[in-house]
C-alpha cells in the first residue's frame, strides 16, 4: 500500500533498495534467489506500512523483474546504481524528505525510520547503523536525507552506499562541521547465516522470511 504524502508538509519517500549483485550469504538448504526476494519483500511491506510516507523501490541493475513483482500497484520504481542518483530520482518524483532502506532488514521496526524522518529536522542528514557490525563507523540499515542533497552529500553518495563498511564515519568525514550526520537507533541486517541469530520468532512480521526458514534454526 503506497501512502499519499500529507499535502500540508514536504513529501516524505521511502525506498528499499534491491541490489541482487552484491554478496548474501544464504542458509544451508535455502534457495539463494528465494531468500534474497524474500528479505526484500518483507523489508519493502515495512516501509509500505508507514503513514503519511510515499513507498518506492530502487533497482540497480536496472531489469529486475522479480523485484517490481514484490510491491504494490503503483509504486514509484526507480533506477540508479548510486544513492545520490536514487535521492535525486525521489527528489524529481516530489519527495522533499527520503530514506533509503537496505533490503535485507524484513524485521526493521517502522519507528526506526520515523526517527530518522524526525531527525531530519535539525540535520541534513540521519543514518541507523547496522549493529551486527563491530567497527566504528560502520554500514548502514538505513540513510535519511533531506531533498535536494547539499553538495558535500552528494559528492560523498556517489561512492559511498550502505555496504560501504565504513559509510557514517566517511559521511562524517565529508561534512563540514559535525553533527550533520546524526546516528539513530540502530538495527541488524541479515547478510550472512549467522545474523539469522537476531531474528525474533515472536516478533511480528517478516513473514515471508519465516515462511522461508521453517524448519532452519535461527541461530546456531
Amino acid at each position: 500500500m503506497t501512502h499519499p504524502p500529507d499535502p500540508g508538509a514536504a513529501a516524505r519517500f521511502a525506498a528499499v533498495l534491491s541490489l541482487p549483485g552484491r554478496p548474501l550469504d544464504v542458509p544451508p538448504g535455502v534457495d539463494a534467489r528465494a531468500f534474497r526476494l524474500a528479505l526484500l519483500e518483507d523489508t519493502y511491506e515495512v516501509v509500505a506500512g508507514l503513514e503519511l510516507v510515499t513507498s518506492a523501490l530502487v533497482l540497480d541493475p536496472p531489469d529486475q523483474p522479480d523485484a517490481e513483482a514484490v510491491t504494490w500497484p503503483g509504486t514509484p520504481i526507480v533506477r540508479e546504481p548510486t544513492l545520490a542518483g536514487a535521492f535525486a530520482a525521489l527528489h524529481a518524483l516530489g519527495a522533499g524528505t527520503a530514506a533509503l532502506v537496505a533490503p535485507d532488514a524484513p524485521d526493521l521496526p517502522p519507528l526506526l525510520i520515523g526517527k530518522l524522518f524526525r531527525a531530519l529536522g535539525h540535520a541534513p542528514a540521519a543514518a541507523c547503523p547496522a549493529q551486527s557490525d563491530d567497527r566504528a563507523g560502520g554500514r548502514l540499515v538505513a540513510l535519511a536525507a533531506r531533498l535536494p542533497l547539499p553538495g558535500w552529500l552528494a559528492t560523498a553518495l556517489q561512492d559511498v552506499d550502505l555496504d560501504t563498511p565504513d559509510a557514517l564515519a566517511r559521511l562524517r568525514a565529508a561534512a563540514p562541521r559535525p553533527g550533520l550526520v546524526p546516528q539513530g537507533p540502530g538495527w541488524h541486517r541479515l547478510r550472512t547465516a549467522s545474523d539469522l541469530r537476531f531474528l525474533d520468532p515472536g516478533l511480528e512480521g517478516w513473514e515471508n522470511t519465516r515462511a522461508l526458514l521453517e524448519g532452519h534454526p535461527l541461530s546456531s
